[in-house]
């Protein structure tokens, strides 16, 4: 337990404000339901509940450190020094109120009454999930002077709460492991956690969170004074920056917190990350709505009285506006509502109000008493009409070409018979030859072939206008059916696999990032669905007498010969795909019951953002330091 340097004790928190709405029992039959799933993400899941109860203390204004410890063995510790779970006895059900918080699903100070005012946690299932998907979680909660502790299995009670010491601190510690028996996997990933803990400390300004890996003697702490205002610099570490410090407001209306930092860079990017009571709503929002409609109009405005815009001239739209922003919205806001397929997006109506009022009044402000930074802004904003002035131009040149053609797709693609998305798959091959290999090796009713010829155009260092030129990234759309950018529509998705094959060397891996790079920048939907694979080639034939033997790494490589042995053995390595014959390209890398493939995910935006923006960006010191930082892990390095 840590201790807290200030004595903000609040006797307020207690049982009578823990409000019991129902049981748990359906949580260990369909866990998917409560965390998502209970793979990789589900199990993290049980982690960010924890610590999400932790964060709302740090909310309320009680906790300024959060510890999270990797235990052996797959346990977890999560520690706070907040005021503590209550234990006094709960006025309903004449149980200690931390037990019940622990074995009743939606039970806890944010149902209904007065334990907090704004509270994180996504679906505010809580502890009570993580306790029922545990093999067995223990809570020690230091309050009144005294440390009690009660231990549970499976959701269940095995040892009535009990006072098992004395101390002068207070907080809460919750120790527990995965159930075997629910998950497919119990292996922590240190630096995914890192990803949301490193999220939620930026979002709260001041609070120290840490991470240890017992095991493998990783340590890590995140603490942001700057909050939002140190992560759009971050954010924008490896770019070159319009203008030195961002743009920060803060503001509360009507029980509702508001905190925007804006800072633009030179590029074409838009990136605007917006959180509603800590979580991430990656699909937007009332708020994010409220947020682009305020900076549309006020730069509109502030552009038209500096004389930038001329009366002749039409507005700036918002994604004019919006080139190279790099933003961060976060709200609080007592009972979000969330919607969408995924609950990823707010939904509260007063929000849009709320927001678009904020940013109008600090950012015109802002606006007027830094003209220097706002014409940088507004030039940016003039520059990028011109360019959507072309790239419209390039779309309808597209679309008039598409038109006047019979089948309307590319003359090189070799199609599937098969009409449905979900049965069909699109495989974008490195040159000719391999394309042609792929052609003849493929099972045609449900593979498509795209050779592509050369490297794409580097997207990370081009507007709109430009890419549309390039002919195969135009062939690359077309072939899709999902349009581009605004025109973008992915239920119009000819393919649901579009699987990037190239060889594996050098160029092969510049292929597959700049590919990376265009679905990222401009069809992203694709990726957060789940649509884009990337194959794995062998690097190696291994042939003894009439055995052969493919191998992807240099490890199974080795492997192999240990198991086998040497003699009479003859090794093949593949510099290209074209050295494969379709009969084997078609066992190796395209049958479904053979090969491997690997869905590309966004399980971090920033840090992809990030890493296109090093690799294929034009500034050359990142990515030395990136090269040097990662040469040790490289396989298969083709020289």
């Amino acid at each position: 337990m840590v201790e807290r340097n200030d004595n903000h004790f609040n006797n307020s928190y207690d049982a009578s404000q823990i409000q019991v709405l129902e049981g748990l029992e359906a949580v260990r039959h369909t866990p998917g339901m409560y965390i998502g799933s209970t793979g990789s993400s589900g199990l993290h899941h049980l982690v960010y509940e924890v610590v999400d109860n932790s964060i709302d203390e740090a909310l309320a204004g009680y906790c300024d450190r959060i510890d999270v410890v990797l235990r052996p063995g797959g346990v977890v510790m999560v520690s706070d020094n907040g005021r503590g779970i209550p234990v006094d006895e709960h006025p309903k059900v004449g149980r200690p109120a931390v037990e019940v918080v622990l074995t009743t699903l939606h039970a806890g100070g944010k149902f209904g009454g007065d334990g907090y005012k704004v509270s994180g946690g996504l679906h505010g299932v809580g502890v009570s999930v993580v306790n029922a998907l545990s093999q067995w979680l223990e809570v020690e909660v230091h309050r009144e002077g005294k440390v009690f502790k009660q231990r549970f299995e499976r959701g269940k009670v095995v040892t009535p709460l009990k006072v098992v010491d004395t101390t002068d601190v207070t907080g809460t510690r919750i120790t527990f492991k995965p159930d075997p028996e629910i998950f497919e996997e119990t292996t922590f990933n240190l630096e995914i956690l890192c990803q949301r803990l490193r999220e939620l400390a930026y979002l709260n300004k001041g609070l120290l969170i840490s991470i240890k890996d017992e095991e493998k003697g990783k340590e890590k702490q995140f603490k942001f004074k700057g909050g939002i205002k140190e992560f759009v610099q971050d954010l924008n570490k490896n770019k070159n920056t319009l203008f030195a410090k961002p743009i920060y407001f803060e503001a509360e209306q009507q029980d509702s917190k508001v905190e925007v930092a804006i800072l633009y860079n030179d590029g074409y990017a838009e990136n605007i990350l917006s959180y509603a009571n800590n979580i991430n709503t990656h699909e937007g929002g009332t708020h994010e709505a409220g947020f682009k409609s305020a900076l549309t109009r006020v730069i509109n405005d502030y552009a038209r009285k500096s004389g930038q815009l001329k009366e002749n001239q039409p507005n700036l739209t918002g994604e004019d506006i919006r080139e190279g922003i790099v933003a961060v919205l976060s709200v609080q806001l007592l009972n979000p509502q969330f919607e969408g397929q995924t609950k990823m997006k707010l939904g509260n109506t007063e929000m849009r109000g709320i927001v678009d009022s904020v940013v109008s009044e600090r950012l015109s402000a802002f606006l007027e008493e830094t003209p220097s930074i706002a014409k940088r802004i507004v030039d940016k904003a003039i520059k990028a009409a011109h360019a959507r002035e072309a790239a419209r131009k390039a779309r309808e040149l597209t679309r008039r070409k598409s038109a006047l053609e019979v089948t309307a797709l590319p003359g090189k693609l070799a199609d599937c018979s098969v009409k449905d998305p979900a049965l069909s798959e699109i495989y974008l091959v490195e040159g000719d030859s391999a394309g042609g290999s792929a052609k003849q090796g493929r099972d045609r009713r449900f593979q498509a072939i795209l050779p592509l010829r050369g490297k794409i155009l580097n997207v990370e260092k081009a507007r709109l206008d430009k890419i549309l030129n390039n002919e195969e990234i135009r062939t690359i759309i077309t072939a899709m059916g999902t349009g581009i950018d605004e025109d973008f529509d992915i239920t119009k998705a000819r393919y649901h696999k579009l699987i990037i094959m190239t060889d594996a060397d050098v160029d092969g891996a510049h292929i597959r990032t700049l590919l990376l790079t265009f679905f990222y920048r401009y069809m992203r939907p694709l990726i957060e669905a789940g649509y884009v694979y990337i194959a794995q080639p062998p690097l190696y034939m291994v042939k003894k007498g009439n055995n052969q033997t493919y191998l992807y790494s240099d490890e199974e490589l080795e492997k192999h010969l240990e198991e086998n042995g040497r003699n009479g053995v003859s090794i093949q390595r593949y510099k290209g795909l074209g050295e494969m014959n379709p009969t084997q390209l078609w066992e190796t890398t395209m049958n479904p019951e053979t090969r491997t493939l690997l869905q590309v995910s966004l399980e971090d935006a920033m840090a992809a953002d990030q890493i296109f923006t090093i690799l294929m960006g034009d500034r050359v010191e990142p990515r030395r330091e990136f090269i040097q930082t990662h040469a040790r892990e490289v396989r298969n390095l083709d020289i």
